[in-house]
């Protein structure tokens, strides 16, 4: 028997996979605050979504494209005096961001390559993400997606359907406190960034949830 995990996990699938029809390709927004689970959430739905599908390991149907590729490189955040608050929506290129979804939206007959983000250097690594030519469906996740402010708001009209991952503040701190720390922070100093300059961050993003189609939980995995 499936366990509730899989179940929910199935649904959001189906639920996605429906939502492709005549046209080549569509995009799935999945948003939240940091620490709220997008990632987890955005790569167990593609894999799910691929297996659902039956689709072919060397041809799926769903891929996945994160925002954190399009975190300013660290000499542009020195050289603008924003690097103490990296991750704050000035410190992306949401222009080239937006650029890549329409790209991903028209360019069907190749594959599409995007950087991604690796915490281990703190720096975007150019064009180590592909959404292959096959993909129906892409499921795009990061903080900004539906924000109301430009380059941002291009974003909405473009996916087919939003998700906004909602977790309890506590949670999303104990889980960014935790990451912070692996990745060379002290416990003190983790902690301040993830009340401060995080905590900054879902202030402006929370707002945002009134814009999604849908809120599920960054816990459960189920719709709130």
């Amino acid at each position: 028997m499936a366990t509730s995990k899989h179940k929910d996990s199935d649904a959001f699938a189906q639920r996605a996979l429906n939502l492709i029809g005549s046209e080549r390709r569509v995009l799935l927004g999945i948003t939240g605050s940091p620490g709220a689970g997008k990632t987890t959430i955005a790569r167990t739905l593609v894999e799910r979504i691929n297996e659902l599908s039956g689709a072919d390991a060397a041809a799926p149907v769903a891929s996945y494209l994160p925002m954190d590729g399009y975190h300013l490189a660290n000499a542009t955040l020195d050289r603008l005096g924003i690097h103490d608050r990296k991750g704050a929506i000035d410190t992306f290129d949401g222009w080239g961001f937006v650029s890549l979804l329409r790209r991903v939206l028209t360019e069907t007959d190749h594959d599409v390559y995007a950087p991604s983000f690796d915490r281990r250097v703190d720096e975007g690594i150019a064009a180590e993400i592909a959404v292959p030519a096959s993909a129906r469906i892409v499921v795009a996740e990061g903080n900004y997606l539906l924000i109301d402010q430009q380059p941002w708001s291009q974003i909405a009209p473009l996916l087919a359907e939003s998700w906004f991952c909602e977790t309890s503040e506590a949670e999303r701190l104990r889980r960014l406190v935790d990451r912070h720390e692996r990745h060379g922070r002290s416990s003190e100093a983790a902690e301040a960034w993830a009340r401060t300059v995080d905590g900054t961050n879902a202030a402006l993003i929370e707002p945002s949830r009134a814009r999604a189609t849908l809120t599920i939980s960054g816990v459960s995995s189920t719709i709130v």
